[in-house]
């Protein structure tokens, strides 16, 4: 049968003595142990903390970037329509204006390009 000594009483050979030894070494060692992984944990939770506000902020900031950088995009998209229409407009009205030299200078134009393609292509092949 076997029977139990009190915790308290010192061990009577080296092997009971060396065994209590090192269970007291290991329990020692996992006090530390979990010491520091508390330790850890309430750190990296600290520094959760005060990551989430500046993430938040930053996330903030940018979107409302994004939103700006959306409206001046759509803004110089309605400058560009609005000056491409009057500029429509009043070619359109030159037209019905002065419709002999609109046409004159149509056909400047077209020659003069086409005067230009024809050199490019020529220096092209050579």
């Amino acid at each position: 049968m076997l029977t139990s000594k009190p915790f308290d009483t010192k061990p009577s050979n080296p092997a009971d003595q060396a065994a209590q030894t090192a269970d007291s070494a290991i329990k020692s060692t996992q006090r530390a142990a979990n010491t520091a992984l508390d330790s850890l944990a309430s750190t990296v939770q600290d520094v959760r903390d005060q990551a989430a506000p500046a993430y938040d902020r930053l996330k903030g900031q940018t979107q409302d970037l994004a939103n700006r950088g959306m409206e001046a995009l759509r803004d110089t998209s309605r400058q560009v329509r609005d000056t491409a229409t009057k500029a429509s407009d009043q070619t359109l009205g030159y037209i019905k204006d002065e419709p002999l030299k609109a046409v004159l200078i149509a056909a400047a134009t077209g020659a003069a390009l086409m005067a230009l393609i024809s050199l490019m292509s020529r220096s092209n092949n050579r």
